[in-house]
């Protein structure tokens, strides 16, 4: 049997995650390709081979890597150009590349094939036929290579803490007779073809029972479009009945993490009915932190018709109304239920520096609105489906980017999480000088970063003591006051160096009597107080 190594370079698309702790999809249907056309299947990521793994010898190596959108991560880093050619340099076992970098004409070359479409669908054909076409996989293989590749997750490094696995619900674009958005891939993919949520569920399943226990429903262009009567037009009718079957099926399984993605704005505007009860069902059924990631890409009305993109600033901000009136109340891991986010693309065919202000315009309204946004994501364009001729300089978009931060993302992010708020299973991941960082398991979740010695790998639930722009810094909550470190003590709001050497000099504290009469000020006791716990350090 033929021996194949799947090597993940780690994939960003617009429709889907698979950089830590992120599984993509298509490693996992690479690997059901590879046994159902009678191979032996081996896993092996970037990060794993950057420490020193060897690939190790096979028949067939398959490439996975590529990004189509920009973004930041903060342990796993996506294979580079240089790395993947410095993978495959005197391989002489065939070679695929899949994933977006197959539209990388150096990269193209350098294999024996490339193929966007869907790699796991061209190494079943050259393992069973020895040719290969750059086609999708049919339904049947689809739901089949999902169910036989969900042993892949056991190689992942994360598995089965913090691994996330990411789902595919269809494949395509609803606006692909009009080619969709000029930036994007997705509607390459043609017409939508969407999966039934029962099978949808059996692949959830087959990986719950491999130990995954945190699941987001991404890779598609529009959640709310799930299932939508396809009519033609850049906005069909949702189906809410279909949307809510799905979900109720997942929450049976009862995840840790059941998360979502994008939603086309305009889809939400001119269907409202239908949008409200996907939204309800979103909310019933999902956990907390949720978040829909909306298109929005500028609010210049001359940008939006010449880059054909999804939706009107006027179609957005209904959307943002609507999702803060559903999901804006707070849930058990300390975030509410579902929010908005808002992508900001630079650099698209018409823009001008007016856009720039016409963009923080429209982020300040929904600022002084009231309304919650979780995540602004502000990117440049990335000239994979198309070049794009610079309209506005790097300096300019650093200044943008820079005002969005300074004012609305610092003040909306003190409105979602103020000073006190408790966020549960915090997951550290990353240690920096004295500071470790970590996120709650979910989509776009926030940065934390804890000031006071923790252990890596572990989850904490943690208080929130102070904002940054796009980050908040906290402290284990509750913080045993008579055994945590004086630099966790300093953290604390309005304590500062003396102060928390006061306390740490007056330990044991028997309760919060004893912190008043340690400190100066009893509002400052009062505020620190919530914070603390008094159980005595173990001898």
């Amino acid at each position: 049997m033929p021996e194949v190594v799947i090597f993940d370079g780690y994939m960003d698309e617009p429709g889907s995650l698979g950089v830590p702790p992120y599984i993509h999809p298509l490693p996992r249907a690479a690997f059901g390709a590879v046994r159902a056309a009678g191979g032996v299947p081996h896993y092996i990521t970037v990060d794993e081979w950057r420490a020193g793994r060897a690939v190790p010898p096979c028949d067939m190596l398959i490439v996975l890597a590529g990004m189509s959108v920009p973004g930041r991560y903060l342990r796993g880093m996506p294979a580079s150009r240089r790395e993947v050619l410095q993978l495959i340099e005197g391989q002489r076992e065939e070679t695929v590349l899949g994933g977006p970098a197959a539209l990388d004409p150096e990269l193209r070359g350098r294999f024996c094939y490339a193929h966007y479409l869907d790699a796991a669908a061209a190494a079943y054909d050259l393992l069973d036929n020895g040719r290969a076409r750059d086609r999708w996989r049919t339904m049947e293989e689809w739901d089949l290579w999902s169910m036989l590749g969900a042993d892949c997750v056991l190689h992942h490094p994360d598995h089965p803490q913090p691994l996330i696995a990411e789902l595919e619900t269809y494949r395509g674009c609803v606006r692909y007779l009009t080619g969709g958005c000029s930036f994007c891939v997705e509607p390459l993919k043609g017409r939508p073809v969407f999966r039934e949520p029962e099978a949808v569920i059996a692949e959830a399943r087959a990986l719950r029972e491999r130990g995954v226990v945190n699941f987001r429903l991404g890779a598609q262009t529009c959640i709310i479009s799930y299932k939508a009567e396809l009519d033609g037009t850049d906005c069909p009718r949702p189906s809410p009945e279909a949307l809510e079957e799905l979900l109720s099926g997942m929450a049976a399984l009862s995840p840790q993490v059941l998360h979502v993605d994008n939603a086309n704005p305009a889809v939400m505007a001119r269907h409202p009915e239908e949008t409200e009860r996907a939204l309800g069902a979103l909310v019933a059924h999902c956990t907390p932190g949720n978040v829909l990631a909306l298109g929005m890409e500028t609010a210049d009305p001359a940008v939006v018709a010449t880059n054909n993109l999804n939706a009107t600033p006027e179609e957005v901000l209904w959307a943002v109304r609507a999702i803060n009136r559903a999901g804006g109340h707070r849930g058990a891991n300390g975030l509410p239920h579902l929010l908005p986010g808002i992508n900001v693309l630079v650099g698209l065919e018409g823009e001008r520096p007016e856009t720039l202000e016409m963009d923080l315009r429209f982020l300040k309204g929904i600022l002084d609105e009231g309304l919650l946004l979780r995540r602004i994501n502000i990117r440049q364009v990335v000239p994979v489906r198309r070049a794009f001729e610079r309209t506005v300089s790097h300096s300019q978009f650093l200044r943008f980017k820079e005002r969005v931060r300074t004012e609305v993302d610092r003040p909306m992010l003190e409105r979602l999480v103020p000073v006190g708020t408790v966020l549960r299973s915090v997951y550290t991941e990353l240690r920096e000088g004295k500071v470790t960082f970590g996120r709650q398991i979910g989509t776009y979740p926030l940065l934390v970063g804890i000031p006071h010695p923790v252990e890596l790998g572990r989850f904490y639930d943690v208080a929130v003591v102070g904002h940054g722009f796009r980050s908040i810094s906290a402290v284990e909550f509750p913080l045993a006051v008579n055994s945590c470190s004086i630099i966790a003590l300093e953290a604390l709001p309005g304590l500062g160096r003396k102060r928390a050497v006061r306390l740490f000099r007056a330990r044991p504290l028997e309760g919060p009597d004893a912190v008043r009469r340690a400190l100066d000020d009893p509002r400052v006791a009062d505020a620190v107080l919530p914070f603390l716990s008094f159980d005595r350090p173990q001898p």
